[in-house]
């Protein structure tokens, strides 16, 4: 299938303006240029929920900032600790803001997005601490949040993804409960070599070698490091007892393969889960519901499964 029409569009624009490689860019160049794409997809007004706050948790290394989207009237409600993409280098609680909102919305959920640390400032472990322990005191303080005890879910794009899979692999091994996972293209496999890495290499707005410049600002080049499943969760011993999964990729994704590669996975060690790769979309496509019709039918179909996933009795 073609990529769609909206996003061929932007495709266009992208590509007739090349940026520069990432691996000799200043990190805070990236970030604002990240910032600057972004809102060429921005929705005119913000998705309506019933709050908005902003605050910080406690962290590894400072706290961390938060912002918890809650729905309209009382709940108790699930909980989505979510994390935003960005190549672990870039993105931050605004430039998902509407993915999150409509999180919230269409989920009918409490969604905690965390700003976690960046790379190449905050390599690895960094990020993942950073998630993990505000994963950890969301479940802990579970009655400040959605309130349902056997509710909690993690879910995240991209980079953000990445830390989805690597904390619900390290709940699983800690005997702490997820009720669900939603990864959309997400990273998974520092060390291996995939077929979508060369047939979507270059024009589909993340490049082949973007993807390993950032994988070596995240977590450089030692083969140990980069194998861990706290790196690469594509590389765990194994995938059985973990949370029920929604797993997202995009036909055009140099991602691609290593995402339905972790489905599969997960699928193999008996895992409930729902897989999908969208014919025509590219990856960030998370990001481009406001201006693309395939992809708010992509996050439609995902925020619905999700949202299934987390129905269950209402324990406190």
């Amino acid at each position: 299938m073609p990529v769609a029409p909206s996003i061929e569009t932007l495709l266009d624009h992208v590509n007739a303006h090349p940026l520069p490689r990432i691996i000799d860019t200043d990190p805070r160049t990236l970030r604002e240029l990240n910032r600057q794409m972004g809102a060429t997809a921005v929705l005119p007004e913000p998705i309506d929920v019933g709050s908005v706050e902003n605050t910080t948790l406690p962290g590894p290394a400072g706290r961390i900032p938060v912002r918890i989207y809650r729905p309209d009237g009382g709940g108790p409600f699930p909980t989505v600790v979510f994390f935003h993409g960005g190549g672990f280098v870039t993105g931050d609680l605004d430039t998902h803001d509407d993915v999150t909102r409509r999180m919230c919305r269409d989920v009918n959920a409490v969604v905690v997005a965390v700003e976690y640390r960046l790379a190449p400032e905050h390599p690895f472990p960094a990020a993942y601490d950073d998630c993990l322990a505000a994963t950890r005191w969301i479940a802990e303080h579970i009655d400040d949040y959605g309130c349902r005890r056997d509710r909690l879910a993690v879910a995240g794009d991209s980079a953000g993804g990445n830390l989805a899979a690597t904390v619900a692999l390290t709940f699983r091994d800690e005997g702490r409960p997820l009720a669900a996972q939603l990864l959309v293209y997400p990273v998974t496999d520092f060390v291996g070599d995939h077929p979508s890495r060369t047939e979507n290499a270059n024009g589909y707005f993340l490049s082949t070698q973007d993807v390993l410049d950032l994988q070596h600002l995240y977590a450089g080049h030692d083969p140990a490091l980069r194998g861990s499943f706290k790196v690469s969760p594509l590389r765990a011993d194994s995938f059985a007892g973990l949370a029920p999964a929604v797993v997202a990729t995009a036909q055009y994704d140099p991602l691609r393969d290593e995402g339905d590669a972790y489905a599969q996975a997960l699928e193999d060690a008996g895992v409930d889960v729902f897989a999908r790769t969208y014919a025509g979309l590219i990856h960030g496509f998370l990001n481009l519901f406001p201006v693309s019709p395939a992809a708010d039918a992509a996050v439609t179909e995902l925020y619905t499964r999700l949202k299934h996933q987390l129905r269950g009795s209402a324990r406190r």
